[in-house]
């Protein structure tokens, strides 16, 4: 009798950053599995992290505003999949997860949605990196792992987006993308304080800063730039793949801890990563390329409040000399090398 073909429904929801971190389970899946069936359940507006990964077979974008979860239900049964990994695990991954008529699923037991999987995986989420953390469902079902390196493949015309675009950047300098914005407000280092880093790199490296934005933060980025003594460059209005793909032109990039933050880090383009209320040891930039910077003066780091009590210290009291220091020492891991 001819074995049923495996198909396979990663789930993650959100957000972009969390998206771009569970992608090594997407890469071990498909060397364990070169003939299954891999889609991927995300919400729409991070969907362009996987939709070009040739690891798997399709995406499902979901959106909250539109989509009823009775769609949803729908969409993933008829699927027919036969294993289902729930890496998001809230009450509504864990009901599509338990309706999807899959024989395994597999997810993290927190609180009561422990009836929604069959194989129950031991969260992990304050001992190791994410990346881990999501790679631990594949442990559980005994999948070697082969690689834990997060990939952010590009779009051919998001490259030649990029391409176009860097010819505005001059040639053979450094070019430092500076983002300030990021989904918690608790987690950015402020406007002021990346225009003194800014000014400082421009100052001292000849560098050229590229100024980063997203949706709805078109405000800031322009804020930033006004702040700033020295030139900088605004990124044009972009897709989340162009803009992906203009991160990789730069030499190095700056960053809160945020979608974008994790997207350079995944391109190998040397990041340092700012935080303050999030565990860097836990979400920082992933890769050997990569470092972080912190207040190391506080004992609530790492608190995970999207409010803080106290003033968002962690992040108005750290300095931009220790912010600058920390982009020394990567760059001195990492020497810009000018194209030739």
């Amino acid at each position: 009798m001819k074995n049923e073909q495996q198909k396979i429904l990663v789930i993650k929801l959100r957000a972009i950053g969390d998206v771009v971190l569970s992608t090594p389970v997407l890469e071990n899946l498909r060397i364990c599995h070169p003939d299954a069936v891999i889609d991927v359940l995300t919400e729409k507006f991070a969907a362009d992290v996987v939709r070009e990964n040739p690891f798997i077979t399709s995406v499902i974008a979901f959106d909250r505003k539109r989509d009823s979860s009775l769609s949803l239900l729908r969409r993933v049964r008829a699927g027919h999949y036969t294993l289902v990994l729930d890496l998001f695990c809230n009450p509504r991954t864990a009901l599509v997860t338990y309706c999807s008529g899959a024989r395994v699923r597999v997810g993290f037991p927190f609180r009561f949605r422990t009836y929604a999987y069959t194989l129950k995986v031991t969260p992990r989420g304050g001992e190791v990196h994410n990346v881990h953390f999501n790679l631990d469902a594949l442990r559980a079902l005994l999948i070697p792992i082969v690689t834990d390196r997060p990939f952010v493949p590009l779009a051919s015309g998001a490259i030649a987006f990029a391409d176009e675009w860097s010819r505005t950047l001059p040639p053979k300098k450094i070019t430092i993308g500076v983002n300030a914005g990021g989904g918690w407000i608790s987690k950015r280092w402020g406007v002021k304080n990346f225009a003194a880093f800014a000014d400082r790199a421009a100052l001292e490296l000849d560098a050229t800063i590229a100024v980063f934005w997203g949706p709805g933060e078109e405000q800031d980025a322009a804020e930033l730039r006004r702040t700033m003594k020295r030139d900088s460059i605004l990124l044009p209005k972009t897709t989340l793949q162009q803009s992906a793909a203009c991160i990789r032109k730069c030499s190095y990039f700056v960053s809160n801890d945020s979608g974008p933050m994790h997207i350079a880090a995944a391109l190998e383009v040397p990041t340092l990563g700012i935080f303050g209320p999030t565990n860097a040891h836990l979400q920082g930039p992933f890769g050997p390329k990569h470092a972080w910077v912190r207040n190391e003066s506080l004992s609530c780091l790492g608190c995970n409040l999207t409010a803080c009590p106290i003033g968002t210290v962690c992040m108005s009291e750290l300095t931009s000399e220790t912010v600058y220091r920390a982009f020394e020492q990567l760059m001195a891991n990492n020497p810009f090398t000018p194209d030739l």
